[in-house]
């Protein structure tokens, strides 16, 4: 059940597809070890400027792309975590697979993406190797709302 009022950042639960594209929702697998993440939204926006608005600029928004860059700690063993690592050297379409995020609101969002790792068992000679990755947007995603009885009510 989707928790409401304010919530730690580990409610959000990041999974992310071992079978590619074509991954069905028994290959998404957890990612162990993550410790942060930020999301970046780039949004496309066209403007123009008509003599009926009188010097005022109108918009619309015509594109939208979605990155979540995800650290942690590099963790040999965990399926997800191998198979995010396994992503450093592929090219093409073979850095392509399906990811989803389920934010504790219930908000399920499910896409294709470009894996870009950034930093596999990078940091200090003390420190616990690192797994840093980009997950980029290929595509338009699913967005799926939690209901109300999702939220308690």
């Amino acid at each position: 059940m989707a928790v409401s009022g304010v919530c730690p950042v580990f409610e959000n639960v990041f999974k992310i597809g071992t079978s590619g594209k074509s991954s069905t929702s028994e290959q998404m697998k957890t990612i162990a070890d993550l410790e942060t993440f930020s999301v970046s939204l780039d949004n496309g926006i066209e403007e123009w400027n008509p003599m009926d608005m009188k010097g005022w600029k109108r918009r619309l928004m015509t594109a939208k792309a979605l990155g979540i860059t995800l650290n942690g700690k590099r963790n040999v063993g965990d399926n997800g975590n191998d198979y995010v690592a396994g992503f450093a050297f592929k090219t093409g379409q073979d850095a392509e697979t399906k990811f989803e995020w389920t934010m504790p609101d219930g908000t399920k969002i499910e896409m294709d993406v470009i894996v870009n790792v950034t930093n596999i068992f990078g940091g200090d000679s003390t420190n616990v190797g690192a797994l840093e990755v980009e997950v980029l947007s290929n595509g338009k995603p699913t967005v799926t709302e939690p209901t109300s009885s999702d939220l308690g009510g």
